[in-house]
């Protein structure tokens, strides 16, 4: 059984300078196929265009606005929308 508090989690910086704390992959549990982490993007600022090769992921936003990219299409994004990333997507926020 695998659980993860997020107080205990620890945070990196990405390139990008979004702070990442992960709390269940694949590096880190029995998940294969998804991702669950908490991110903080800067004021302004915005991820790289990345994807994922097998792993789908499930972007919550809880606080702030910003746009979000998949796969070339653009949305505006709130607190409280979900919003799933397929496999292989290149994705931006």
């Amino acid at each position: 059984m695998d659980i993860k508090n997020l107080n205990e989690a620890p945070s990196f910086i990405t390139k990008d300078g979004s702070e990442i704390r992960e709390l269940l992959a694949h590096r880190n549990s029995v998940i294969r196929n998804q991702s669950l982490a908490e991110a903080r993007v800067p004021v302004g600022a915005s991820t790289q265009e990345h994807y994922h090769v097998k792993t789908e992921e499930i972007y919550y936003i809880t606080h702030g606005a910003g746009r979000i990219r998949i796969a070339g299409e653009t949305r505006d994004v709130k607190p409280g929308d979900a919003i799933a990333i397929p496999p292989g997507s290149k994705h931006k926020l």
